[in-house]
């Protein structure tokens, strides 16, 4: 018997003793996906809902994507009760969370490593936007809310509607007028409930195709955009230190040969 085919067999009685290794490693990898942190994520914004508001008072609609002139956009809460309705955004992380409610982008640190985000007061703005529109609504009473979950710690002052998990019911509850008949509380959820698209698995992947495409366009170089020193597409980056840290600007694709930079008027 040669040395490969000893190596084999110990390889197969290594995979046949310990063979369960390998789903758990898949599983481990999937919990640890995007998308399964958005999931856990949202699952505990359901779970205290669920638990500490009164359901007679605040309707919890979940995963709601409405359609745009341009495509979808995809809500992750929307609470409605006579206090107002609460458009909430949740962000699933970890690390130190650095941001101001005017900068374009975040930043996350996990030790040494950095990385941009688009602002979540932003990204909400636009969701509060579309409902606001599309229930006919005064901007007083719609509120936007960005959760938080996960072992993530503000770094930088944030505003009062950007808030951890165990804050967010408080947020909620501060809010105590009345500025809603219940006859109207009864018509938004109607027209939630009628314009929003069925919460399908078909429909998040084309949200998602969405969002890609956004995303592409926007760091795709536009015409007759080269590098006037060699001549190379430039392309969309951010600035990550600096005064300029979290603007766009630019660059020549052909860095680190080529450091020519073009700002965004």
């Amino acid at each position: 018997m040669d040395v490969t085919q000893i190596m084999i067999q110990a390889f197969a009685s290594l995979i046949s003793a310990y063979w369960w290794l390998i789903p758990l490693l898949f599983l481990l990898a999937f919990l640890k996906s995007p998308f399964m942190k958005g999931v856990l994520g949202e699952f505990q914004v359901n779970l205290a809902a669920k638990f500490f508001l009164d359901k007679n008072v605040y309707r919890l609609f979940k995963n709601v994507t409405l359609p745009t002139e341009d495509g979808t956009t995809q809500i992750d809460h929307i609470i409605v009760s006579r206090h107002g309705v609460f458009v909430i955004e949740t962000k699933n992380m970890k690390g130190w969370i650095f941001g101001s409610p005017e900068q374009k982008f975040w930043t996350q640190k996990i030790y040494r490593h950095n990385s941009k985000f688009q602002n979540p007061l932003h990204q909400n703005y636009k969701h509060t936007q579309k409902l606001q529109s599309a229930l006919e609504l005064d901007s007083g009473k719609v509120f936007s809310l960005v959760v938080f979950v996960g072992d993530s710690t503000f770094k930088t002052p944030m505003p009062d509607n950007v808030v951890y998990a165990g804050d967010y019911i408080r947020f909620i509850k501060s809010k105590t007028q009345t500025i809603l008949s219940d006859s109207k509380v009864l018509d938004i959820c109607a027209k939630i409930e009628s314009g929003r698209l069925k919460p399908t698995i078909k429909t998040h992947r084309e949200h998602v195709r969405h969002v890609k495409t956004i995303v592409e366009e926007k760091q795709r170089p536009v015409d007759d955009n080269s590098c006037p020193k060699c001549s190379k597409p430039m392309v969309l980056r951010t600035a990550r230190n600096g005064n300029n840290q979290g603007k766009q600007f630019w660059g020549c694709s052909g860095f680190p040969q080529c450091r020519t930079i073009r700002q965004i008027t």
